[in-house]
Protein backbone atom coordinates (compact mmCIF):
# COMPACT_ATOMS: atom_id res chain seq x y z
CA UNK A 1 0.00 0.00 0.00
CA UNK A 2 1.47 4.04 -0.91
CA UNK A 3 -0.10 7.04 0.35
CA UNK A 4 -0.29 8.00 -2.76
CA UNK A 5 -3.31 5.77 -3.73
CA UNK A 6 -5.03 8.00 -1.15
CA UNK A 7 -9.28 8.13 -1.23
CA UNK A 8 -11.06 10.75 -3.58
CA UNK A 9 -12.92 13.41 -2.09
CA UNK A 10 -14.59 17.12 -2.15
CA UNK A 11 -11.18 18.65 -2.84
CA UNK A 12 -10.20 22.40 -3.41
CA UNK A 13 -8.88 23.58 -6.56
CA UNK A 14 -5.94 24.68 -4.61
CA UNK A 15 -5.67 21.16 -2.72
CA UNK A 16 -5.64 19.74 -6.02
CA UNK A 17 -2.62 21.98 -7.40
CA UNK A 18 -0.95 21.53 -4.39
CA UNK A 19 -0.73 17.85 -4.58
CA UNK A 20 0.04 17.89 -8.23
CA UNK A 21 2.76 20.08 -7.49
CA UNK A 22 4.80 17.71 -4.96
CA UNK A 23 3.92 15.15 -7.91
CA UNK A 24 5.68 17.31 -10.12
CA UNK A 25 8.92 18.22 -7.91
CA UNK A 26 9.22 14.37 -7.11
CA UNK A 27 9.17 13.01 -10.69
CA UNK A 28 11.35 16.08 -11.92
CA UNK A 29 13.67 14.50 -9.14
CA UNK A 30 13.23 11.26 -10.40
CA UNK A 31 13.90 11.95 -13.80
CA UNK A 32 17.12 12.48 -12.93
CA UNK A 33 17.65 10.08 -10.37
CA UNK A 34 16.00 6.63 -8.79
CA UNK A 35 18.32 6.61 -6.03
CA UNK A 36 16.51 6.76 -2.73
CA UNK A 37 13.15 6.99 -4.03
CA UNK A 38 11.51 4.48 -3.88
CA UNK A 39 10.91 0.83 -1.69
CA UNK A 40 10.39 -1.38 -4.31
CA UNK A 41 12.61 -2.83 -7.18
CA UNK A 42 12.98 0.03 -9.74
CA UNK A 43 14.96 0.55 -13.04
CA UNK A 44 15.77 -2.91 -14.94
CA UNK A 45 15.99 -5.72 -12.11
CA UNK A 46 12.17 -4.14 -11.92
CA UNK A 47 11.33 -4.52 -15.02
CA UNK A 48 12.45 -7.92 -14.63
CA UNK A 49 10.58 -8.53 -11.34
CA UNK A 50 7.42 -7.38 -12.96
CA UNK A 51 7.56 -10.06 -16.12
CA UNK A 52 8.30 -7.95 -18.59
CA UNK A 53 10.15 -9.91 -21.73
CA UNK A 54 13.44 -10.18 -21.36
CA UNK A 55 13.89 -9.77 -25.04
CA UNK A 56 12.62 -6.35 -24.81
CA UNK A 57 14.31 -5.01 -21.83
CA UNK A 58 17.63 -6.31 -24.00
CA UNK A 59 16.61 -3.90 -26.42
CA UNK A 60 16.18 -1.21 -24.46
CA UNK A 61 18.07 1.94 -24.04
CA UNK A 62 19.58 2.11 -20.88
CA UNK A 63 18.15 5.37 -20.36
CA UNK A 64 14.70 3.92 -20.65
CA UNK A 65 15.26 1.97 -18.07
CA UNK A 66 17.10 4.55 -15.61
CA UNK A 67 13.74 6.18 -14.46
CA UNK A 68 11.52 3.00 -14.66
CA UNK A 69 9.45 2.97 -11.54
CA UNK A 70 6.34 1.16 -12.71
CA UNK A 71 4.37 -0.78 -9.67
CA UNK A 72 3.03 -3.75 -12.04
CA UNK A 73 2.98 -5.01 -16.34
CA UNK A 74 0.10 -3.53 -17.89
CA UNK A 75 0.79 -5.51 -20.97
CA UNK A 76 0.47 -9.11 -19.05
CA UNK A 77 -3.32 -7.78 -19.03
CA UNK A 78 -4.10 -7.78 -22.76
CA UNK A 79 -2.84 -7.83 -26.15
CA UNK A 80 -1.43 -4.96 -28.27
CA UNK A 81 -1.35 -5.52 -32.00
CA UNK A 82 0.09 -4.36 -35.40
CA UNK A 83 -1.52 -0.75 -36.49
CA UNK A 84 -3.01 0.12 -32.95
CA UNK A 85 -3.02 3.30 -31.35
CA UNK A 86 -1.99 3.17 -27.91
CA UNK A 87 -1.46 6.15 -25.43
CA UNK A 88 0.34 6.00 -22.00
CA UNK A 89 -0.91 8.00 -19.08
CA UNK A 90 1.71 9.13 -17.25
CA UNK A 91 4.82 7.92 -19.71
CA UNK A 92 7.22 8.51 -17.10
CA UNK A 93 11.24 7.94 -19.20
CA UNK A 94 9.09 6.35 -21.35
CA UNK A 95 9.97 2.32 -20.75
CA UNK A 96 6.35 1.45 -20.91
CA UNK A 97 5.75 3.54 -24.12
CA UNK A 98 9.33 1.63 -26.02
CA UNK A 99 7.65 -1.55 -25.48
CA UNK A 100 4.20 -0.94 -26.87
CA UNK A 101 6.30 1.06 -29.74
CA UNK A 102 7.58 -2.58 -30.72
CA UNK A 103 3.86 -4.15 -30.14
CA UNK A 104 2.24 -1.77 -32.62
CA UNK A 105 5.16 -1.58 -35.42
CA UNK A 106 5.96 1.04 -38.15
CA UNK A 107 2.16 1.08 -39.06
CA UNK A 108 0.88 1.72 -35.76
CA UNK A 109 1.52 5.03 -33.22
CA UNK A 110 2.23 5.00 -29.11
CA UNK A 111 1.28 8.69 -27.67
CA UNK A 112 2.55 9.69 -24.32
CA UNK A 113 1.24 12.18 -21.38
CA UNK A 114 2.64 13.44 -18.25
CA UNK A 115 2.18 15.73 -15.89
CA UNK A 116 5.81 16.31 -15.18
CA UNK A 117 7.85 18.41 -18.14
CA UNK A 118 11.06 17.07 -17.02
CA UNK A 119 9.86 13.43 -17.66
CA UNK A 120 7.92 14.37 -20.70
CA UNK A 121 11.40 15.47 -21.98
CA UNK A 122 13.75 12.78 -21.00
CA UNK A 123 10.99 10.16 -22.42
CA UNK A 124 11.53 12.08 -25.95
CA UNK A 125 14.96 12.03 -25.35
CA UNK A 126 15.32 8.04 -24.59
CA UNK A 127 12.62 7.00 -27.38
CA UNK A 128 14.84 9.22 -29.88
CA UNK A 129 18.16 7.79 -28.64
CA UNK A 130 16.36 4.32 -28.82
CA UNK A 131 15.64 4.75 -32.80
CA UNK A 132 11.48 4.63 -32.04
CA UNK A 133 10.00 6.73 -34.11
CA UNK A 134 6.12 6.00 -33.63
CA UNK A 135 5.80 7.95 -30.78
CA UNK A 136 4.23 11.32 -29.52
CA UNK A 137 4.95 13.08 -26.26
CA UNK A 138 3.12 16.03 -24.84
CA UNK A 139 3.13 17.12 -21.27
CA UNK A 140 -0.20 18.06 -19.66
CA UNK A 141 -1.16 20.11 -17.09
CA UNK A 142 -4.55 18.98 -15.84
CA UNK A 143 -6.27 15.51 -16.23
CA UNK A 144 -7.71 16.54 -19.37
CA UNK A 145 -6.08 14.64 -22.52
CA UNK A 146 -5.33 16.47 -25.69
CA UNK A 147 -6.81 14.07 -28.15
CA UNK A 148 -10.38 13.64 -29.61
CA UNK A 149 -13.33 11.19 -28.85
CA UNK A 150 -12.52 6.78 -30.01
CA UNK A 151 -9.00 7.99 -30.81
CA UNK A 152 -7.41 5.31 -28.87
CA UNK A 153 -7.33 1.37 -29.62
CA UNK A 154 -5.77 0.83 -26.05
CA UNK A 155 -4.52 3.33 -23.20
CA UNK A 156 -1.90 1.70 -20.81
CA UNK A 157 -1.01 3.06 -17.56
CA UNK A 158 1.60 2.23 -14.63
CA UNK A 159 1.54 3.79 -11.31
CA UNK A 160 0.07 6.98 -12.24
CA UNK A 161 -3.55 6.58 -11.45
CA UNK A 162 -3.12 6.52 -8.07
CA UNK A 163 -1.06 9.94 -7.71
CA UNK A 164 -4.68 11.75 -9.81
CA UNK A 165 -6.40 13.62 -7.11
CA UNK A 166 -9.10 14.09 -9.37
CA UNK A 167 -9.65 9.91 -10.17
CA UNK A 168 -13.25 10.44 -11.48
CA UNK A 169 -12.29 13.07 -13.66
CA UNK A 170 -9.41 10.86 -15.17
CA UNK A 171 -11.35 7.73 -16.00
CA UNK A 172 -13.81 9.41 -17.57
CA UNK A 173 -10.95 10.97 -19.81
CA UNK A 174 -10.16 7.86 -20.70
CA UNK A 175 -13.32 6.36 -21.35
CA UNK A 176 -13.98 9.21 -23.55
CA UNK A 177 -10.58 8.70 -26.04
CA UNK A 178 -10.67 5.13 -26.37
CA UNK A 179 -12.82 3.49 -29.18
CA UNK A 180 -15.84 1.70 -28.41
CA UNK A 181 -14.54 -2.29 -27.67
CA UNK A 182 -10.87 -0.57 -27.07
CA UNK A 183 -9.05 -1.39 -23.64
CA UNK A 184 -7.69 0.39 -20.48
CA UNK A 185 -4.63 -1.77 -19.43
CA UNK A 186 -2.93 -0.56 -15.91
CA UNK A 187 -1.51 -1.82 -12.80
CA UNK A 188 -1.39 0.18 -9.79
CA UNK A 189 -1.34 0.27 -6.40
CA UNK A 190 -4.65 0.59 -4.21
CA UNK A 191 -5.70 1.44 -0.44
CA UNK A 192 -6.91 -1.57 1.50
CA UNK A 193 -8.29 1.07 4.54
CA UNK A 194 -8.69 4.32 4.86
CA UNK A 195 -5.76 6.41 5.21
CA UNK A 196 -5.35 8.43 8.44
CA UNK A 197 -6.54 11.84 8.16
CA UNK A 198 -3.18 13.83 8.59
CA UNK A 199 -1.91 11.25 5.37
CA UNK A 200 -5.27 11.72 3.44
CA UNK A 201 -4.91 15.47 3.68
CA UNK A 202 -1.04 15.53 2.69
CA UNK A 203 -0.15 16.76 -0.47
CA UNK A 204 3.63 15.21 -0.17
CA UNK A 205 2.19 11.62 0.58
CA UNK A 206 0.28 11.72 -2.55
CA UNK A 207 3.81 11.62 -4.52
CA UNK A 208 5.34 8.87 -2.93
Amino acid sequence: MQPAACQDDDRSPVAVQNIRAAIRAKYDAVAVSLSGKFSYPTGQEGAMQLGYDPALIALAHPGLLESFCGVGNPFSLGRLLPGQRVLDFGCGAGFDMFVASRLVGPGGTVYGIDLTAKMAQRAAENLARAGITNCVIRQVDTDIIPWRDDFFDVVISNGVLNLCPEKPQCFREIHRVIKPGGQLLFADVILTKELPAHLAASAEAWSH
